[in-house]
C-alpha cells in the first residue's frame, strides 16, 4: 500500500511540474520573455513556477521569487541551493510590499495570488516601481467560487474566494498601468490579464 501511495504521489508531483511548465511556458510567449529577460514571480510558494520560468530566461536572466510565509521562504531557499541557481533570487514580501528592487523587472507575474491581497492598492503601487518601462505584469487568477472559504481581510468587491477580472483591470490603471489584453482559457478555469508600464 505504501509502494502504491508513493507512486502516486510521484506522478502527481511529475504531473504538476509539467502543468507548471506548460502554463510558464504560455505565460513566457504572452509576455515574449527571452534569454536575459529579469522576472518576478509574486507569492512563489513552492517554487515550480519561479523554477519553470529559468528555463525561459536562461543563464543571463534572472527570477526573483517573493513569498511572505517564512516556512515557505525557508524551503524555497534550500531548495534554490540544492539546483545551484545563481540567477534565482528569493524575497521576503510583506503585506503591502513586493520588496523588489525599483525598475528591477522586465515582467511579474502572479499566480492565483493577487485575490489574496489584503493592501491591494499600496501592492500595486510596489508593482509598478518594481516594473522597468514598457515592463509588463500578468494576473492570473479567478472569479469567486463557490464552496472556498472567503479570505480574510480582503476588500468586499472580491465577491468571495477570488476576485472578478474587472476588480483586478480597475484597481492596476487606477496604480498606471495600461491594459493590453485579456487572456481567457486559462488553465483551471483561471483567467490572465497582461498590463504594461507606459
Amino acid at each position: 500500500m505504501l509502494v502504491l501511495l508513493c507512486a502516486a504521489a510521484a506522478a502527481f508531483a511529475a504531473k504538476t511540474r509539467a502543468n507548471a511548465a506548460d502554463e510558464i511556458k504560455r505565460l513566457a510567449a504572452l509576455m515574449e520573455w527571452k534569454p536575459g529577460t529579469i522576472v518576478a514571480d509574486i507569492g512563489a510558494g513552492d517554487g515550480i513556477y519561479s523554477f519553470a520560468a529559468v528555463e525561459h530566461v536562461g543563464a543571463t536572466g534572472k527570477v526573483y521569487a517573493t513569498e511572505i510565509d517564512a516556512k515557505k521562504l525557508e524551503e524555497l531557499k534550500s531548495e534554490v541551493a540544492r539546483r545551484k541557481l545563481q540567477n534565482v533570487v528569493v524575497i521576503e514580501s510583506k503585506e503591502a510590499d513586493t520588496n523588489l528592487p525599483t525598475a528591477c523587472c522586465d515582467a511579474i507575474f502572479l499566480r492565483r495570488v493577487y485575490h489574496h491581497l489584503t493592501k491591494p492598492a499600496e501592492f500595486d503601487a510596489n508593482l509598478v516601481r518594481s516594473l522597468k518601462p514598457g515592463g509588463r505584469l500578468a494576473i492570473i487568477d479567478f472569479p469567486a467560487r463557490s464552496g472556498l472559504e472567503p479570505v480574510e481581510g480582503v476588500p468586499a468587491n472580491r465577491s468571495g474566494h477570488g476576485i472578478p477580472h474587472k476588480v483586478v483591470i480597475e484597481e492596476l490603471t487606477a496604480a498606471g498601468l495600461q491594459m493590453e489584453k485579456v487572456v481567457s482559457g486559462w488553465p483551471e478555469n483561471d483567467y490572465c490579464v497582461l498590463f504594461v508600464k507606459k
